[in-house]
């Protein structure tokens, strides 16, 4: 095993770790959260709020580094707009989250325990990202930026 790939497979054991700690692997507690008449959950929001302040801090760190540990520059998004395909997708997300009680990274980790409902949505989501992919190659409509195009491009 290559340095970049115990690199990703520690950071999801993390994250899995987490997940299971902070019971996001169990629906009940996702839809919980969503039920907001009557036992309202709010842990999925406390595991939102933490995750986005480890991550806003340790991005502005990595991001003082002239390149990444395992690539030759950063990929930051340069997209910014809200167009039809993300409100498309995040109603797609939402409805999913919201019926299944999983978003895909418990999911995967409840997959990982052979739990029924989990598996069937991993393969639900699978099955999913898998037609988006053959409608964008059938439209021709996939957006790339070239990372290391040598200007400004992917980099901070």
């Amino acid at each position: 095993m290559n340095a970049r790939s115990a690199g990703a497979f520690a950071s999801g054991l993390l994250f899995g770790i987490g997940l299971l700690v902070a019971g996001m692997t169990r629906p009940e507690k996702v839809v919980g959260f969503f039920r907001v008449s009557g036992a309202w959950d709010p842990s999925l929001a406390m595991v939102m709020v933490g995750g986005i302040a480890v991550h806003a801090l340790t991005r502005l760190v990595i991001l003082k580094r002239r390149a990444p540990l395992f690539a030759p520059c950063f990929d930051v998004p340069v997209k910014v707009g809200i167009d039809r395909d993300l409100v498309l997708g995040a109603v797609v997300f939402g409805v999913g989250w919201g019926l299944g009680g999983f978003c895909p990274g418990p999911a995967v980790v409840a997959a990982a325990s052979a739990a029924k409902p989990a598996i069937l949505f991993v393969a639900a989501m699978v099955i999913g990202m898998r037609f988006e992919e053959t409608l964008r190659r059938i439209g021709a409509r996939e957006e790339t930026v070239p990372a290391c195009d040598g200007g400004d491009e992917g980099t901070p």
